[in-house]
């Protein structure tokens, strides 16, 4: 059994509320939180306009699979997410 922590901190220029924040990025739990073997939650920067950070818990059998799992996960953000990513970690366990 494989365990990944693949944590996202996102900048969200001109966000002036909590509610745009939410709107903006809405969605990931039902996105991302449906996948059996995945886990997600906003883990920080949660009082703040202007930033977020997502952290995703991968478990899996096989370290390749979390791996192709995680990069697909990046890919639909970037493509789905109106935030700028600043920075990415991914942890293996």
């Amino acid at each position: 059994m494989h365990i990944a922590i693949l944590t996202l901190t996102f900048a969200l220029p001109g966000c002036s509320s909590l509610k745009e924040k939410r709107q903006r990025m809405g969605g990931l739990h039902a996105r991302f939180g449906n996948t059996p073997s995945v886990a997600v939650c906003e883990s920080g920067a949660r009082d703040r306009h202007d930033a977020s950070e997502w952290t995703f818990v991968i478990v899996g059998l096989y370290k390749r699979d979390i791996e192709s799992q995680c990069s697909q996960i990046e890919k639909k953000i970037e493509r789905t997410v109106d935030a700028r990513v600043m920075n990415v970690e991914r942890d293996f366990i």
